[in-house]
């Protein structure tokens, strides 16, 4: 698909592959031009972008709702699972974290120009590491109306023009909360095409967004397996992506047991449908006996199914039994798999082995096993003593996260405004020349 130029797509319907292309083709000059403008746009403009979508949010809510709630009937007819259905929902409280996310990340410094590093050669040369934008992000997503807000508003902070590509189950949503931020661009003096939302539904869209490799620098694809799948098989386009969330709760034998019920109930039951809830927990035979089973209880009461090991269903018969594929299962559902392990060692082997990469948690009142724990294994976020739910930008103090990334380079775990950029080496110089 050559993108050197493009008109914009006539009014009227834009399905049908050839109206895709057009469309997408449009939208990608589009948002290179608004990132030549967002590179050095000043911090104060971006503010007051961010600040007036906030506002606008707030404004509309009612609209907001509206859209929603006809979402939301679509979403019962097709029959969506509950896990995708709360993803889905917006309530007043929801709306108000989204426009509060908003406020929070106008509120961070801004990252573009920021200098990481410098220092002296020698020969005189002074050289910088200078925090750059990434320039187009393409953010695929599927039933969370809230990641139009959030990662259009990560973009524009870290300077980078943004195509959004919402799922069917949420365009209406996505659509009432991007008149939102475009509102909020036009007050700021900033390119309406720094925050697009592709406005089809069309599956093609998804495609061509996949091969954009010349006007998009980098796609964060945010869904199911199957979504996810794709992007990686497809896409000519580098991302930041992780592929699943199987997260776990390991309850150390130094564990307080009641600072290990109130967190493994909350890092499975707070919100099952989100990647950062906890899908399987594995507990020390020698806290198991005594303790175990008031967990299980609380975790059953709370509405969740469990499997479990031999030892696990000794200790509870309500307890089914847990298969070998139940420890690779990413449920985003209120199951849990139960497995009662002999030490630290055990634990971190099975991690090791049946781990994404995403977040990993210890509860234990011995510092050295949770020292041992945390350098031990390699996920993108580990935690002591916490709630897995926390993994999420927003609580890291980012404001809001674009999502989290489970790879090795550049950005890892939750993405806010300072992973959306890299840098570049400013060298300054009196004259030198090189013998």
């Amino acid at each position: 698909m050559s993108v050197a130029t493009a008109d914009a797509p006539s009014s009227g319907s834009v399905e049908g592959a050839d109206r895709v292309d057009q469309l997408m083709c449009y939208l990608g000059v589009s948002a290179r031009a608004a990132a030549a403008v967002l590179a050095t746009a000043k911090t104060g403009s971006k503010n007051a972008a961010l600040n007036q979508a906030a506002a606008n949010l707030r404004a509309r809510r009612r609209d907001i709702l509206a859209a929603n709630r006809r979402d939301r009937a679509q979403a019962d007819a097709k029959g969506l699972s509950a896990a995708l259905v709360d993803r889905l929902v917006l309530d007043e409280s929801r709306i108000e974290s989204m426009a509060a996310g908003l406020e929070s990340i106008a509120a961070l410094p801004d990252p573009v120009g920021q200098v990481i590093a410098e220092w002296q050669r020698p020969n005189g040369l002074r050289i910088q590491r200078v925090r750059t934008p990434l320039g187009v992000i393409g953010v695929i997503f599927e039933s969370r109306p809230n990641v139009t807000a959030d990662a259009g508003a990560l973009c524009l902070k870290a300077g980078n023009a943004a195509i959004l590509r919402c799922g069917s189950e949420s365009f209406g949503t996505s659509s009432v909360i991007m008149e939102c931020l475009a509102a909020g661009l036009v007050a700021g003096g900033l390119p309406e095409a720094s925050i697009q939302l592709v406005p089809t539904t069309d599956r093609a869209a998804v495609g061509e967004l996949l091969r954009m490799n010349q006007v998009i620098d980098v796609i964060v694809p945010r869904g199911g397996r199957s979504l996810i799948e794709r992007v990686m098989r497809e896409s000519t386009v580098p991302l930041f992506q992780h592929l699943e969330g199987i997260c776990h709760t390991y309850v150390h034998k130094a564990a307080d047991p009641a600072m290990a019920r109130r967190i493994v109930v909350n890092a499975k039951m707070r919100r099952p449908g989100i990647c950062g809830a906890t899908e399987t927990l594995l507990v020390d035979r020698e806290f198991a006996d005594a303790a175990l089973p008031v967990i299980l209880d609380d975790l059953i009461a709370a509405g969740c199914e469990l499997r479990g090991d031999s030892y696990v269903r000794v200790l509870d018969p309500r307890v089914g039994a847990a298969s070998e594929a139940d420890w690779d299962t990413e449920y985003l559902d209120s199951i849990l798999a139960v497995r009662v392990v002999d030490g630290l060692e055990e634990a971190i082997e099975h991690i090791r082995r049946h781990s994404s990469g995403h977040t990993e948690a210890i509860i234990t009142e011995d510092r050295a096993a949770a020292e041992t724990f945390v350098t031990c294994l390699d996920s993108a976020i580990v935690m002591v003593n916490a709630s897995t739910q926390f993994a999420d930008g927003g609580e890291f103090g980012m404001g809001a996260e674009i999502g989290i990334a489970t790879g090795k380079l550049h950005a890892r775990g939750p993405v806010g405004v300072e992973q959306l950029t890299s840098f570049k080496y400013i060298v300054r110089g009196t004259g030198q020349i090189r013998p």
